[in-house]
């Protein structure tokens, strides 16, 4: 593969907690010919649009699991390729997503009608299996991992020649995550809760910084918080399991690599 940069910019870090600067879960990846959207909850697609970024090339999104948080925008964006741009869209759009996708837009297009499974412009559902590696454009490449959160749940890694980040999406605490992500740029995972409300199924700022400190990325970058561990010293939490570089990302945060 070709050297060729990504930038990564964190659209939505919200959780399903309505918040006053934080979308819902949505994050855009740009490399070559390649705009990843990776998950499209509540709100990211005004929010792309807000932050100027160009939703309109957008060539793939990638789901990590199926909460309202994380694909209530996926027919929203969908409709906007149709109708909310001038001409509409007429370039391919691939969803990417763990087993479950297809009958997910299945019953999307219960709700919203049956232009789903053909909008206007040539939709591909891809059910990715764990491991498999996906080619996106020329120069990207795509491969997930299951995670503790919900049957579906996968984490994405994403990589070109000489770059790669990881997503976790919504993650509780597991080791072998953090070995698979193990040398990453940047690890994007999720500190929703604080330590006094710890769950199986999310991380803790201190569970944040302990799988960092297992696959010691060059930049972790934290999202999806929910109000509560915003009230907690998060960088001072994750500092004692983790002494690299750290970033509690906002809505509209990127970076170049």
């Amino acid at each position: 593969m070709t050297s060729q940069p990504m930038r990564l910019t964190t659209v939505g870090t919200g959780t399903v907690a309505p918040h006053a600067s934080r979308v819902c879960s949505g994050h855009l990846i740009e490399s070559g010919d390649v705009t990843l959207l990776l998950d499209c909850g509540s709100g990211v697609v005004h929010r792309l649009a807000q932050l100027g970024l160009p939703w309109t090339d957008i060539t793939h999104v990638a789901l990590t699991h199926f909460h309202a948080d994380h694909i209530a925008d996926l027919a929203m964006l969908c409709y906007a390729f149709r109708y909310g741009q001038l001409p509409a869209r007429s370039q391919p759009l691939q969803i990417i997503g763990p087993v479950g996708t297809r009958e997910l837009i299945d019953r999307l297009a219960l709700v919203f009608g049956t232009w789903m499974h053909a909008p206007g412009y040539p939709l591909q559902v891809v059910e990715q299996q764990h491991g498999e590696d996906i080619q996106l454009g020329n120069n990207v490449r795509l491969t997930s991992t299951k995670v503790p959160h919900t049957h579906e749940s996968v984490a994405y890694s994403i990589a070109t020649s000489n770059r790669r980040i990881v997503y976790t999406g919504d993650c509780g605490f597991d080791e072998s995550v953090g070995k698979w992500a193990a040398g990453c740029d940047v690890l994007l995972t999720e500190c929703s809760l604080p330590d006094a409300m710890a769950i199986a199924s999310h991380l803790t700022p201190s569970q944040a910084g302990a799988l960092a400190a297992i696959a010691r990325p060059r930049l972790l970058a934290l999202t999806h918080f929910y109000p509560p561990v915003e009230a907690v010293d998060i960088a001072a939490l994750v500092a004692e399991q983790f002494n690299g570089q750290l970033v509690l990302a906002t809505d509209g945060w990127s970076i170049d690599l």
